[in-house]
Order: structure tokens, then sequence, then C-alpha cells
């Protein structure tokens, strides 16, 4: 007789990951590599260094070692909240009436409330044995600003985030804990670099996007002593990372003898996603599981289902290194949408080389929609989602009502990223009915695909 799958499969503290899993080892085609935009030339750590912390850049150069140990100071951190619950869907499943099986891994048990922490604390951490005393930060939603500021709390360290402008509007709260935990939070773009001023010469009542955010953290850093800029996606070592979610979940899952036939993230930079499916989708490369993978972007900022696969810059004011990712273009202003965590122009490298080898999937999907699902999700489950991870619950429940259409018993994975308490006011604007949805037209597309750098590589 089949074991009873409990609501909550839990691990112990000594089954959290001792390594991080790098799925570049694993992948026979690697990702194209991230090339100075001077030379045109594969980066080397000279030229990312004095922007990243060191660790940090080797761990982005390294496609090669499969297991990166997770240093004893960060895995000190990790089990004041980790591991975190892997959580069978039985509500969602009866509310739905589908065969499927739904588990969710749930990474909003800590105060950030979401998965960014993992990375903020390696990152701070190795900022600390670096010998550095500040760091900078973009946030889009407010989660990796506030991950940062609880890890740089925890590890003694100054920190500034620039916060996208129409988010530090939206979630006022999330400026307001950020803060406490110490750190400094400008709404951006801002008057308080070149790049910000450029960008509000342009264009004063924009509402900003993570590439603004990013090209003020970048430029503050490189002009302040023992500084260094950190990132909370798109680039491998934060993927690396994120790994612990997918390892948690699938050692969660190995001990009831549950394989997911399908797994659903999230994208805007990649992070959460590429965390989630990083073990599982290293069994499928290596010819061990046939699971399906699906991204599941904003349709107002399609990177990857309207995207073009092409080396851009990761920031507006181009300060950044080439990546050859899925991109819309880094002059592409997104709208305000509620999931300020997905406005961001590109994909992560890894993922954006899976999708075009054809081992990922993508859809899009509408705000209304989404929120839709988000609060279904919580009569059913009794958690507020975030937005960005309410994009995943629309793709899991509309998988799982396949499964009802077709009588068809899948068993379905999907990352919650984290809560939603500080996206009451999108949540107030759906009760309202005046949450709006806004797709990008082709020629909106067209104006950021217009500034792609003109390169060989791009021809």
């Amino acid at each position: 007789m089949a074991q009873k799958i409990p609501t909550r499969l839990y691990l112990s503290e000594d089954e959290i990951p001792k390594f991080w899993y790098n799925l570049r080892a694993d992948m026979t085609e690697k990702p194209d590599p991230i090339l100075h935009p001077g030379t045109l030339k594969p980066a080397t750590a000279a030229d990312l260094e004095p922007v990243f912390c060191k660790e940090p850049v080797k761990q982005e150069l390294d496609d090669a070692t499969r297991l990166i140990p997770i240093p004893e100071g960060i895995q000190e951190f990790y089990r004041a909240y980790r591991p975190a619950p892997l959580i069978r869907a039985y509500f969602l499943e009866k509310a739905l009436e589908t065969p499927a099986e739904i588990y969710y891994k749930f990474e909003g048990t800590n105060t950030s409330g979401s998965h960014k922490l993992n990375s903020a604390a390696a990152q701070a951490f190795y900022a600390r044995e670096e010998g550095l005393s500040s760091l900078t930060t973009e946030t889009g939603a407010g989660q990796w600003g506030t991950a940062m500021a609880m890890a740089c709390a925890f590890y003694g360290l100054k920190l500034t985030v620039y916060m996208v402008k129409v988010s530090s509007e939206q979630k006022p709260y999330r400026k307001a804990l950020i803060e406490t935990y110490g750190a400094e939070l400008i709404p951006s773009p801002s008057n308080t670099t070149e790049s910000g001023k450029k960008i509000l010469e342009k264009d004063p009542n924009t509402g900003g996007s993570l590439g603004c955010a990013i090209s003020e953290a970048v430029e503050r850093a490189v002009k302040s002593d023992k500084c260094r800029y950190v990132l909370g996606s798109v680039l491998n070592h934060v993927l690396l990372h994120q790994s612990v979610i997918g390892q948690e979940a699938k050692a969660a899952l190995d001990k009831y003898g549950v394989k997911p036939d399908i797994i659903i993230g999230c994208a805007g930079g990649g992070s959460n996603l590429g965390g989630l499916i990083a073990p599982f989708i290293g069994e499928k490369i290596t010819g061990k599981s046939n699971t399906r993978f699906i991204a599941v972007e904003p349709a107002s900022c399609p990177s990857f289902t309207r995207g073009r696969y092409a080396y851009d810059f990761g920031d507006t004011a181009k300060t950044t290194p080439l990546m050859r990712m899925y991109t819309l273009g880094n002059g592409f202003i997104p709208s305000a949408n509620h999931a300020g965590g997905l406005r961001y122009h590109g994909m992560n490298s890894v993922l954006s080389k899976l999708y075009k080898d054809g081992c990922l999937e993508a859809r899009s999907e509408v705000q209304t929609g989404v929120f839709d699902a988000a609060v279904r999700f919580m009569k059913a489950e009794g958690i507020l989602p975030a937005p960005e991870s309410s994009h995943a619950i629309k793709a899991a429940m509309d998988e799982a009502l396949e499964c009802k259409r077709t009588g068809e018993k899948k068993v379905i994975l999907f990352g919650l990223t984290g809560t939603g308490y500080f996206d009451l006011t999108a949540y107030m604007a759906y009760n309202t009915k005046t949450m709006t949805d806004h797709i990008p037209t082709d020629a909106e597309l067209e104006q950021g695909f217009a500034s792609l750098p003109d390169i060989p590589q791009n021809k």
C-alpha cells in the first residue's frame, strides 16, 4: 500500500544542502560567454572584479565544477530559515477537481518574504570575507532589496538600494522595512548618479525599470571606496546560490518516491526558476527523466516569448558586460505592472540557452488572469502569494485543469517564491477592478530592440 503523502514534506536541518549545484557543468553545450563590451572578447575575472565581489566572479565564470561547497558561514545563516517547506496542495487539488497532484516549494518563510535571501546571504558573506565595507544593489518589487538589507545587517555591511520608482511608490512598507534593517533606499531613476540624471532628462515622468536601477547601483559602486555591486538575478552565480531550492524540493519528493511530470516557475531575470529546476533539468540533460519545464513571464514584459536571442547589456546605461540572452533590448521600459520583480528586459544566459535548445518551455500571462489565479489559490491554500509567484500559480492551475479535461494524473511542482503582504496595493486594484493589462505592441518592442548593441555577434 502506497504511503500517505503529508501536506508538508519537511526536511531536517541536517538535510539542508551543503553544496550548490552548478547546472552548467552538466550541459553539453554551454551558454555563450560574457563579453567585455569594449573588446568583445570573453570577460575575465580581472574585467569583472572592479564591479563584483571576487568569489562570485569566480563562480560566474566556472562552467566545469559541478558541486561547489557552501561555506559554514553561509550555512549558519541558512539554518535560520531553511529548509523551506514543500507543500502538497490538497485543498487546491480539491477546488480544481483535478486528478493531478500539485506541490509547491514555498520560499516565503523568512522576513524578506522570498527566495532572494539564498543569494543575498552568500554575496554579503563573500563581501565581508573580501574586506569590503559596503555594497550597492537594485530592487524591483523590493524582495531582493529586503533580502540584501537583512544579509548586510547580519554580516556588518553598509548597503545602498536603488528601488524602481514605480515599485517604491506602490510598496512604501518595503522601503520602511529595508530602512529598518539599516540600508539606504533611493527611488530610481534618481539625481544621485549621472546615469539616473540622463534617464530623467530623457523622460522626467518615467516609472523606472530594473535596467535603470542597475545602472545607478553599478555607478555608485565603482565610484565608492571598498564597495562592490551585488545583483539579485540574471547572473549565473545567483542561479547557483538558488540551487538550494531545487535540491531541497528534490530531496523531499524523493523521500516519497514522487517524480514530477511538470515543473513551473515565474521568470523575470531567472534566479528562482533556475534554482528550482536545476537538479531536475540536470537529470533531463543526462537522460534520466522526461520532465517538462515551464517558465511563466508577464505579457507586459515578454523576454522569452517575444524577445530576441542576442548579446545585450544588463542595464539601461550600457555599463555592464554583454550577455547572450533572450532580451527585449536594454532600452525597453516595461509598463507599471504589479509584478515588479519580473520587470526586466532580459533573461539569464543558462535559461536562455535551455530555451533555445528546446529543454524549457515558456508562456506569458496577463496581469488580471494572474491575479484571478492568485486569489483562487489564496482561498484554497491560505497563503497570500506575491504577484511574481502568481504567474507560476496560473500556469500550474491551467495544467491541472488540463489533467481534469483529459483524465490524466500528472505530478505538478511549482515555485511559490514569496508572499504578497507588501503587495496589497495590487490586490486593492484587483478588488476594485481598476487593474489593467498591457501587452506591448510590435512597434513598442521594436523600440527596445533598437537599443541592442550593433556588434558582429548579433548579426
